[in-house]
């Protein structure tokens, strides 16, 4: 989370915790004791000094009666965050989405990376990062793998270029795995699964990565990413369009028995590149 919205966190729960306080007729001292900290410490959660604590938000939410209020905001807010500021709603929309269309023009969506292949990934972004930062990283990302496990997942349906089964993201050693994985997962029936082969030449997505998400209550909504940026956008013309462009990018591709017959191919020369070096 960026400095600036992490403080305007800490001051929104300061601000409705002073509110809260007050209608309930309690000092900072007296609330203090009841929650087992200082006076002084309530002052600084107050005045976003210091970041609050998910167990002083639990205790406060008993002691004020506000239904849990607090912890939510802690969760919500307060908590730290794996994600970039600007994936941290696109995390919240994936577990919410009824069907996930992707198109993965260079690398392994994360939803199917290995742990391997993400800590690869965010090395290659941070290299002279700290091992703590990097493994923090690494288990968002596999947090988020967790929802294809879930017997309510979303219909996902992924089309990869033939570039992402090439490029060796941690050398051959990582990339017989990780393709093994996506292959699983489409026998499994986890994930409707193509490969949009070299073969195929131009397409309207080139290069652009695009995430289509449909909801039982929303208007689906398209997610595009950047160099540090990602974009949501639901504008009903701008999702039209970008819908457009998946089905000529489908139709483009192999069906899904080449396709995995291809990822299986390719980890095979991965495993050969492996045992030969």
């Amino acid at each position: 989370m960026a400095n600036g919205s992490r403080q305007a966190a800490w001051e929104f729960f300061g601000t409705e915790l002073k509110r809260r306080r007050e209608e309930a007729g309690f000092t900072q001292a007296e609330l203090g004791s009841r929650v087992f900290v200082s006076g002084g410490y309530i002052g600084q959660f107050e005045q976003a000094i210091r970041k609050p604590q998910l167990d002083v938000a639990r205790r406060i939410d008993e002691l004020l009666q506000t239904d849990g209020f607090f912890e939510r905001l802690w969760r919500k807010l307060i908590k730290d965050q794996p994600y970039t500021e600007y994936f941290a709603h696109v995390v919240e929309l994936e577990r919410l989405a009824t069907e996930i269309c992707e198109y993965a023009p260079a690398v392994v969506p994360g939803l199917l990376q290995t742990r391997e292949y993400a800590r690869a990934m965010f090395l290659a972004g941070n290299p002279l990062a700290a091992d703590e930062y990097v493994e923090e990283l690494v288990k968002g990302r596999m947090d988020r793998t967790q929802l294809l496990k879930d017997a309510a997942r979303p219909v996902y349906w992924v089309v990869l270029h033939e570039t992402v089964l090439r490029v060796q993201v941690g050398g051959p050693a990582v990339m017989p795995h990780q393709l093994d994985r996506v292959a699983a997962m489409a026998r499994e029936r986890k994930v409707l699964l193509q490969v949009l082969p070299f073969a195929s030449g131009a397409h309207p997505a080139m290069g652009k990565m695009m995430k289509l998400m449909e909801f039982e209550d929303a208007p689906p909504t398209v997610y595009t990413e950047g160099v540090l940026s990602g974009n949501l956008l639901d504008e009903p013309a701008v999702v039209r369009r970008t819908r457009a462009s998946y089905d000529l990018i489908r139709a483009a591709a192999l069906s899904p028995e080449a396709s995995l017959a291809m990822i299986e191919s390719a980890a095979e020369d991965h495993r050969r590149c492996a045992s030969s070096t």
